[in-house]
């Protein structure tokens, strides 16, 4: 069956549900879902704000609003929505992941790190946050704090490419070219793009 007839059935059986039930968050919610999986970000905005109004508690109803302000560059609404996100549930790990996110991409790297050592406080096996992190200590010259973070990573995924990539720039800065090497080597295996100014200075190590 086609992608996009399950998409149109799967949308049609929420609208039966919240005909039958318009007081039901989670049908919102679902119907939500499946609006964004047709890029109609407008529509599936308002049913987020249908499933918040029906249950406020939806913590993941802030995160995908979140989601649809970051598609459209607006970090702000971003931050806020996850913010809220952390605010409808007490240790809700990936809205803090968001908020970490987003400061991180504002070059706020203090601030990232402390959103996302709370992520990883309410779910040690958040792989995004443990990344991110990573990046975040890069950002702010905290090379040995980042070269832990990015082994945490690869510890619970050792196919992920960017703890790599992040592993390389760390050795280069700490001067462990052989590392470096390695390390970019593995990144470029498996399938990740390393800048070309990294690639040069590593291919002067080699």
């Amino acid at each position: 069956m086609p992608k996009a007839k399950n998409v149109e059935e799967y949308i049609a059986t929420q609208l039966t549900g919240i005909a039958a039930n318009p007081d039901c968050g989670s049908s919102h919610y679902n119907l939500a879902v499946g609006l964004m999986g047709q890029k109609k970000y407008n529509e599936a905005e308002k049913e987020l704000h249908a499933a918040i109004d029906c249950s406020p508690s939806l913590a993941e109803a802030y995160v995908q609003l979140g989601g649809i302000c970051l598609q459209r560059g607006d970090l702000d609404g971003c931050l806020g929505y996850n913010i809220q996100a952390t605010k409808a549930r007490a240790g809700f790990f990936e809205g803090y992941g968001n908020i970490g996110f987003v400061h991180l991409q504002r070059g706020e790297a203090e601030e990232a790190i402390t959103a996302l050592k709370k992520a990883i406080s309410f779910n040690s096996r958040f792989i995004q946050a443990h990344s991110t992190l990573a990046s975040a200590y890069l950002m702010s010259g905290l090379i040995d704090e980042s070269i832990e973070a990015n082994l945490k990573v690869i510890k619970l995924d050792p196919n992920f490419a960017v703890a790599y990539n992040n592993l390389a720039i760390a050795y280069l800065e700490k001067g462990e070219y052989d590392k470096a090497v390695e390390d970019c080597d593995k990144a470029i295996k498996l399938g990740y793009e390393v800048a070309p100014e990294i690639l040069k200075e590593i291919e002067n190590h080699r």
